[in-house]
């Protein structure tokens, strides 16, 4: 499954320019299509949820530096293979297979490492704004991995939000009247997805 900028944007809390300039610095490139129009992959949104809650703490500079260090320790996998911490100071990279935790900036310090519950959880980023749950995040709208590529569904349903969201013209489909034409997706349920929809437009 392939997401937009857009929706890449509101799924981790990363602006789009941020986007753009990790994108061009080689920090995350997009790994389905690079630009015109950049689309990400769902490992790619792990990644720059672990990139955000890193930026909570530590500079842009050290974790670009750090990501290249990668290489070095022939970590050569998909940045969301990895688990990242920090203590503020420095950066930790916990490799796979019960390998160790290498800290990747050659600095010391008390290791804590994000759980992947903690990269799904929503949180603030560094400049005070709400991240989403990623397996939430709206009320009646959920990310499951299993389904659709991860792409967000109404909750329990296979049916995208963004399909409800086009199908509602406020006329002849409401949110009302939605379960006539989709008996799985209750008026609450449609009126986050016209929500959620709005929001993911919004994003420049």
């Amino acid at each position: 499954m392939a997401f937009p900028l857009n929706l890449t944007s509101v799924l981790t809390g990363v602006t789009p320019s941020q986007l753009r300039s990790w994108r061009d610095k080689g920090l995350l490139v997009p790994e389905v299509k690079p630009k015109r129009p950049p689309l990400y992959s769902l490992r790619d949104l792990i990644a720059l949820r672990s990139i955000a809650r890193l930026r909570n703490e530590i500079s842009l500079q050290k974790i670009s530096a750090a990501f290249e260090n990668l290489d070095v320790l022939d970590m050569a996998e998909h940045p969301s293979a990895y688990r990242f911490g920090t203590d503020g100071t420095t950066i930790f990279v916990e490799a796979p297979d019960d390998q160790g935790v290498y800290d990747i900036l050659k600095c010391p310090g008390q290791k804590d490492m994000f759980t992947f519950e903690q990269l799904a959880e929503a949180f603030e980023n560094f400049r005070g704004d709400k991240v989403v749950d990623l397996r939430r995040p709206a009320e009646h709208i959920e990310v499951d991995f299993g389904r659709m590529g991860g792409w967000p569904t109404i909750a329990s349903t296979r049916i995208p939000y963004d399909t409800i969201a086009q199908v509602i013209d406020g006329e002849e489909i409401t949110v009302d009247n939605i379960s006539d034409y989709y008996p799985a997706v209750t008026a609450e349920a449609a009126a986050d997805a016209v929500a959620f929809d709005a929001k993911v437009r919004s994003v420049a």
